[in-house]
């Protein structure tokens, strides 16, 4: 399901805004859940007027209130909420309900889910509202996964459903290597980052290194 879409998540500047608009990645992601790049919901709506088109944005939430997520996303601050908490299939139905409405439809739905023991089941497990579905070593942890561990994992039903995004220490050291993985997307945050803020040329060369793989994959190169 490979489709070499990139994510450049945790933007909180106005200079990371400009950076996405230069490299022009697929995704970006606003934190909202606790973090040192957690943004609020006043912050978000200016950045996102900044944003180009074309460009989508992204929420990231741990167990947030259903109607502020809603409300986000009604507003346009965001277009897809990404759920890292304990939410199941009720909040997700929930969620769904209350951000329907006003020609956007229901907000789809990124559900993260840790690697390692355990995540063949809960890929199984996951609601069916999840219109995606991201690998990570865990919330925000920066590690990268056992990834020679994870075939028997891709290879079963839920990512063979549900579009996937593969997160966790990924950088300019080993994004081709991720890629090879076939995820429709990477979703990087540590590894857009020097010294623990957003650097342009990473991020220039980070996506520019995906989406020449979609070239070679849509073209057979």
């Amino acid at each position: 399901m490979g489709c070499g879409k990139i994510k450049i998540c945790g933007l909180f500047r106005e200079a990371d805004i400009e950076y996405a608009n230069e490299a022009k990645p697929d995704y970006i992601g606003f934190v909202f859940a606790e973090s040192r790049r957690q943004i609020t919901p006043a912050l978000a709506e200016r950045l996102r007027r900044r944003l180009g088109a074309g460009i989508v944005p992204v929420g990231v939430f741990v167990d947030g209130p259903c109607e502020e997520i809603a409300a986000l996303y009604r507003n346009g601050v965001i277009d897809i909420a990404q759920l890292h908490g304990h939410e199941d299939g009720a909040y997700a139905a929930k969620l769904k309900d209350l951000s329907a409405g006003g020609g956007r439809g229901a907000v789809p739905v990124i559900k993260a889910i840790a690697g390692g023991d355990g995540a063949a089941q809960a890929a199984g497990q996951i609601f069916a509202a999840a219109d995606f579905l991201l690998l990570d070593s865990g919330a925000g942890s920066g590690r990268t996964l056992d990834w020679a561990a994870l075939h028997p994992l891709l290879s079963g039903a839920a990512f063979a459903r549900r579009p996937w995004f593969l997160a966790g220490g990924i950088g300019l050291h080993n994004i081709a290597e991720a890629l090879r993985l076939g995820p429709f997307g990477i979703d990087i945050s540590s590894g857009a980052e020097r010294d623990g803020i957003k650097d342009r040329e990473k991020i220039l060369r980070l996506v520019e290194q995906v989406h020449a793989s979609r070239q070679t994959e849509i073209h057979g190169v």
